[in-house]
């Protein structure tokens, strides 16, 4: 039995406001055509199927449109899908009853009894071999949200405690319908403990202030195999190589410009064997120009040598320029477009520094010299603290004059 793991797809993401809808089409096609080369029995996909918990329409028949090539193009195909905290759980559930009759498992919802009892029914799957056996149990676990997991009492972590709780309960469950020959493995959609995050991964809300955070041993030794998503960085969990984040199949931002994004494949018996990950194509380039910040009319300068825009626009580079500016640029967008126009990049995100900030011992206002401040003094403070020098004479004069406009208005 032969497994392809992926997550974090995102499907409507804008890039720096633009639509990605092609990379998106580009990389389902791609793994419509792997499942067939790699001939994959089963397809999980750990969360995050979209960007949004309202996807617009043409992101929905985009997904579906994936499941009903990749099923038509091999009838026999599982696939296996969890909610992330991107999707709406019960949104992605809607068109469970319909799907399951293709073989398509989607889990969103952990449902519970009227006791409040957890319905692990719902979370394991099975999946079968080519003559119908049960070979795999599967622990599809989506994303969790308070209230999902087992309420610990008396714990000094609710929720990394009840996360392990829950995963325990689910493996025993799966392990009580296990029979000899039979595998477990583990679908999860969240951050463990040394996982080395990426710049966007840094900017997703975290659980109650980063304390959630789950150790690998919530995952019993017996899973074969782990298939984590949230992360978007592929990478091994715990120096273990059965406890897996696929990572994106797609570039989330200029941090990875040098990263190969992948899928994960291996075989599945009784153990995994032959693990390996298999790289997506990149179907638009990210470009960063200069490699170091430069000042702006070096900047534009290498521009000019850019080649001229043709008719393939969906494939055109996403550009990134590094800017060193010695103060403030109001024209400074106006200045590269114009160099910009006619060239074969789409300008994404102009990345400004400004010469370093001597670190001085920061003081101490109290009331009485917060009270002595006058606007002038606090935007002087300001401006020499983000630019490292004086304010400008014609800045500062524009500064006064809107303050005793404003004095004037107030009074």
């Amino acid at each position: 039995m032969k497994v392809l793991h992926t997550a974090d797809w995102h499907i409507g993401q804008l890039f720096h406001e633009y639509d990605r809808s092609y990379e998106h089409q580009q990389f389902l096609n791609w793994l419509v055509q792997t499942l067939q080369t790699e001939q994959i029995n089963v397809l999980i996909i750990s969360g995050d199927i979209f960007d949004i918990s309202n996807p617009a329409a043409a992101s929905i028949k985009m997904f579906y449109s994936f499941l009903n090539q990749s099923t038509k193009s091999n009838p026999d195909l599982q696939i296996i899908i969890t909610a992330g905290n991107h999707d709406s759980a019960s949104r992605l559930e809607a068109p469970k009853p319909l799907l399951e009759s293709s073989n398509v498992h989607i889990i969103g919802l952990v449902e519970k009894d009227s006791d409040g009892n957890i319905d692990y029914e719902k979370l394991v799957i099975p999946i079968h071999d080519e003559d119908g056996n049960v070979k795999v149990w599967c622990l599809a676990i989506p994303f969790l949200r308070m209230g999902d997991y087992p309420t610990i009492a008396d714990c000094s972590n609710p929720y990394t405690e009840g996360v392990t709780a829950l995963y325990k309960e689910a493996f025993e469950y799966a392990a009580q319908k296990k029979q000899d020959g039979q595998s477990i493995i583990g679908m999860g959609h969240l951050h463990t403990q040394h996982t080395e995050l990426t710049e966007l991964d840094k900017t997703e809300r975290l659980i109650m202030g980063g304390v959630e955070c789950i150790n690998v041993n919530a995952f019993h030794p017996d899973i074969k195999y782990v298939a984590l998503g949230h992360i978007h960085k592929a990478q091994r969990i715990g120096g273990k190589e059965h406890i897996r984040y696929s990572g994106s199949p797609l570039p989330m931002s200029f941090s990875e410009i040098h990263y190969k994004h992948q899928v994960i494949v291996f075989d599945l018996e009784e153990e995994v064997s032959n693990l390996k990950p298999v790289e997506i194509p990149l179907f638009v380039p990210l470009q960063r120009i200069p490699l170091n910040h430069q000042p702006l009319h070096e900047v534009i300068a290498l521009l000019e040598h850019l080649p001229k825009m043709d008719s393939a626009v969906e494939t055109t580079p996403y550009l990134e320029l590094r800017i060193l500016l010695e103060g403030p640029e109001p024209a400074l967008r106006h200045k590269i477009e114009i160099a910009l126009a006619g060239k074969k990049v789409r300008l994404a995100k102009i990345d400004v520094k400004y010469p370093a900030t001597i670190q001085e011992a920061q003081e101490f206002i109290t009331p009485e010299k917060l009270s002595d401040l006058q606007p002038i003094d606090v935007f002087g403070k300001v401006y020499q603290s983000r630019y490292n020098s004086e304010v400008p004479t014609e800045i500062l004069q524009l500064f006064q004059k809107v303050a005793q406009d404003v004095n004037q208005i107030a009074e």
